[in-house]
């Protein structure tokens, strides 16, 4: 088994693997139309050529793309229909070039997510990429562009956007040719303004790259990810021993959500320990030590990571939920949240809308009985990660840089379905808080059609599905307590 610490060479754009660009390499048409992420998280969406006949030129794009200066799209290619390998070594070599830009030396250029989509949309018509300005318009630049570009078999296609006195844009391709260097393809085509889709280009293909339906669409990203991050066999091989359909035992399942610092550990813990139950996490102990290892993997292989996860800790309930009550800290919604934030561009108003088919629980996981939802205010969140000094995530330190991207995984979680989750406000002490998530509980569990309860003395006696709750009531300020045997 391979060691979480193994060190890792930095991977080039140059030696990732895939076929050559040039004469060998198969004619493909590039995307006709883009998504530009501009300030204030909202996007503009532009046409190139013949695509929207008539259109006109927007003043946005213009602004950003034409003189002073001069920008470039950079777009990664993925053939239609590509399989699951062909999106890994896209993602990869998407996350390395984001690297390689940020070095000299380009750092001086100004950069923004950029999708390259065809106007139909639908699964596997979306390119990621990036736009590079140049607010200097200098001629190294575009020299340091074919230099990197150049390094890369199945290079990140490169266009060239520049401006005329009446303010239009028009956009030049550029194409490494065997033994002839760079030379411009084709004419210049008009850049104008396009009608922005019903739904965010990337939604179509969530469930390919991130939000992943079933267990086998997870494990196919990792199968792919053996021959460079050798802790994917490894994971696989743990999934491997998992049955791929569990069922439920008689006992309650609760799973508790949250970002960081809204008091989540604190919560499970000390509900775990109100109602006698086993505590599990996600992912689970036996895959943490890789956790790193994926973190700094692009998104399509760090969801299909904890995807997996999931699926782990999925066999682990089936088995404790027979003996006992079981508290999850975090499970399929932190998954999919996440993706969801990461991957659609601009604000809140471009999420998928809500009961859209991507927030539904897998049909092969196995479903908690209830999903509580901690949150807290952000600035209460903030002073509350002031204090604890832990190493964090990438997402993690996203949530606290990007507000923007935090009112995102919230908005997401709220609109999670099949099971919904319920929302507790975390902000009160952690005594008050506990009241109120073990109230929750009990009112959730005690209207279950199969609940028995009757009295005895003082005290209410509940059963579900034979699993007794005794709740002693508030007395002279007492706190309510609610425990499980």
């Amino acid at each position: 088994m391979a060691s979480a610490l193994r060190p890792r060479s930095p991977l080039l754009l140059g030696r990732l693997p895939g076929p050559r660009r040039g004469v060998c390499a198969p004619a493909m048409a590039p995307p006709r139309r883009f998504a530009l992420e501009l300030p204030g998280c909202t996007l503009a969406h532009f046409a190139v050529g013949g695509d929207a006949p008539g259109a006109l030129p927007d003043p946005r794009v213009a602004a950003l793309l034409g003189p002073p200066g001069r920008s470039y799209s950079l777009c990664v290619p993925l053939a239609p229909g590509g399989d699951c390998a062909a999106r890994v070594r896209a993602a990869r070599l998407h996350q390395r070039l984001l690297h390689q830009l940020r070095r000299d030396p380009l750092p001086r250029c100004q950069l923004r997510r950029l999708l390259c989509y065809g106007p139909g949309g639908g699964e596997g018509g979306v390119q990621h990429g990036f736009l590079l300005h140049d607010p200097s318009d200098s001629p190294d630049t575009r020299r340091a562009l074919f230099s990197l570009l150049g390094e890369s078999p199945e290079g990140p296609r490169l266009g060239e956007f520049v401006g005329d006195a009446r303010r239009q844009v028009w956009q030049l391709l550029w194409e490494l040719r065997d033994g002839a260097g760079w030379r411009q393809v084709g004419p210049r085509e008009r850049v104008v303004s396009a009608p922005e889709p019903v739904l965010h280009p990337v939604v179509p293909d969530l469930p390919s790259s991130g939000v992943f339906p079933h267990r086998e669409a997870a494990r196919a990203v990792l199968e792919a990810c053996i021959p460079f991050i050798p802790e994917a066999q490894a994971v696989l091989d743990l999934v491997d021993q998992c049955p791929e359909q569990v069922q439920k035992g008689k006992f309650p399942v609760i799973a508790i959500e949250g970002l960081d610092a809204t008091g989540k550990t604190t919560v499970t813990q000390s509900v775990s320990d109100s109602l006698k139950a086993v505590l599990l996490k996600s992912p689970p102990a036996c895959i943490s030590q890789w956790r790193k290892i994926f973190d700094d993997e692009p998104t399509i292989i760090r969801r299909a990571f904890y995807s997996l996860g999931n699926y782990i800790v999925a066999s682990e309930i089936a088995k404790e939920s027979s003996k006992s009550p079981v508290i999850v800290d975090r499970y399929w919604h932190s998954t999919a949240t996440y993706a969801i934030a990461t991957e659609v561009t601009g604000g809140l108003q471009h999420l998928p809308p809500a009961h859209h088919p991507i927030y539904q629980w897998p049909r092969d996981l196995l479903k908690p009985d209830l999903v509580l939802l901690l949150t807290v205010s952000p600035e209460e969140r903030m002073h509350r990660i002031e204090g604890r000094g832990m190493e964090r995530t990438r997402e993690e330190a996203e949530l606290e840089a990007n507000s923007v991207f935090r009112q995102k995984v919230e908005v997401s979680y709220q609109r999670m379905e099949n099971p919904g989750c319920h929302v507790v406000d975390a902000s009160p002490s952690r005594e008050k808080v506990l009241q109120m998530v073990l109230s929750v509980i009990q009112n959730n569990f005690l209207s279950h059609p199969e609940c028995m309860s009757y009295t005895e003395g003082t005290r209410k006696i509940s059963q579900i599905n034979g699993s007794p709750f005794r709740l002693s009531h508030a007395y002279n300020g007492a706190t309510e307590e609610l425990s499980m045997w």
